[in-house]
């Protein structure tokens, strides 16, 4: 049983306009906090909470590295990135796809 203890995910906005690139050991907790605009800056001001990719890693500077090449990428390779987990950009259900990666 892998139990994979960091994520770097990718949100975006209701009209899948704006993304935003992060790194977290709590992907569910993460997640609420933006639901709840908990987390001050770019995605309470532009209204960006929908998870629609994420990947984990075992090492802390795995997930870093990643993150910093995703945000490297331009806008058309995040969209197939995205649309390689997520074809129609539907909101994730972290509860069924975290079961299941274990």
């Amino acid at each position: 049983m892998k139990i994979s203890q960091f994520y770097v995910y990718i949100l975006t906005s209701a009209s899948n306009t704006v993304l935003y690139v992060g790194v977290t050991n709590d992907l569910k907790r993460r997640c609420y906090e933006h639901k709840q605009r908990r987390i001050k800056g770019f995605t309470k001001k532009y209204n960006i909470d929908k998870l629609i990719y994420f990947e984990e890693f075992d090492l802390i500077e795995s997930a870093i590295a990643r993150e910093k090449q995703i945000k490297g990428y331009s806008r058309a390779k995040k969209n197939a990135l995205i649309e390689s987990m997520n074809k129609d950009w539907l909101e994730l259900n972290l509860n069924q796809r975290l079961h299941q990666a274990k």
